[in-house]
């Protein structure tokens, strides 16, 4: 049934001229009719040089928002609406705008997992691959970094000599890993090299082998002569790192690492949409795309 459902949809998107986008976190069965598989930015980004006209994201709002905010003349839908991010989300405009009043001499760095409309009133965009760098090479000694406080924390640790500053924000699902469930799994697979994403408290991030973005996780492993690995992220990714590379052996940092967000999406979401009958496009005013595009375009300036 799914193969026949999956033929479908490779059938579908071809005579409707759809682009799909799969973020990395997706379930296989999704990833294996995806045109594209990777980070949020990178698929926007491929997303502006695809010849189809329409474009759908299998991954969380603001990733969708961000194809749109890079590829305006596109139509855009994500897979399932309800599919969103509580770290994109738990900060907005009013309170951020409020926060750059009391410390105005604060550049506001804001990684790309956050809603278009919280964008317009960065200085710049980063993702978790460039954020150490960005903010190393900014003229700003200040920084507010947000949403996310442990990603900010690395890269605090890493470039000591600016004044970050953080606010309590971040994803929860790599948040509620512990130093505990390290020395778990370190028990359990003594020959095993920890791979951990910043988004992990620092405790956790302090214990690893290599600490890196998702994409940054998976190449990590797929060229490394080890033939065992944690995999301190979504729970997905040491599945697709198993059907990557059978002869090493991959084993999740903790089974609470399930993003029910991304979750959310099935292959029949996929589908009805191709059939116009789910889905949502992603429309923004073109005020709000253009402020938003500016950290966006900043980023890029400084060399994505």
């Amino acid at each position: 049934m799914i193969r026949e459902i999956q033929e479908e949809i490779l059938r579908l998107k071809q005579e409707k001229d759809v682009c799909i986008l799969a973020h990395s976190y997706q379930a296989s069965e999704i990833t294996e009719i995806a045109d594209f598989v990777g980070d949020s930015y990178a698929l926007s980004v491929k997303a502006q040089d695809v010849p189809q006209k329409n474009v759908m994201m299998c991954g969380v709002r603001f990733m969708a928002e961000t194809v749109k905010i890079l590829s305006p003349e596109k139509t855009v839908y994500l897979a399932n609406p309800i599919a969103g991010c509580p770290m994109a989300e738990q900060m907005d405009r009013e309170l951020i705008s409020a926060v750059k009043k009391q410390f105005p001499d604060y550049a506001v760095v804001a990684y790309i997992n956050t809603t278009a409309d919280l964008k317009t009133v960065c200085d710049v965009c980063v993702t978790s691959s460039s954020a150490v760098r960005i903010v190393k090479e900014m003229e700003a000694d200040k920084i507010l970094f947000i949403p996310d406080c442990n990603l900010g924390q690395y890269v605090a640790d890493q470039v000591p000599d600016k004044q970050i500053k953080l606010l309590q924000g971040g994803c929860p699902i790599h948040a509620r890993v512990q130093k505990r469930d390290v020395d778990k799994a370190r028990a359990l697979h003594p020959n095993a090299k920890l791979l951990v994403h910043p988004e992990c408290q620092p405790e956790v991030v302090r214990e690893a082998d290599y600490v890196g973005s998702t994409s940054g996780i998976m190449n990590e492993a797929k060229q490394s002569d080890e033939k065992e690995f944690i995999i301190g992220t979504e729970i997905s990714i040491a599945e697709h790192l198993q059907y990557a590379c059978p002869e090493k052996k991959f084993y999740p940092l903790t089974k609470e690492l399930i993003c029910p967000n991304m979750k959310a999406t099935t292959l029949v979401d996929v589908l009805n949409v191709l059939r116009g009958e789910g889905g949502e496009e992603i429309v923004l005013e073109e005020e709000t795309r253009l402020a938003a595009k500016r950290c966006i375009d900043e980023m890029i300036r400084r060399g994505g």
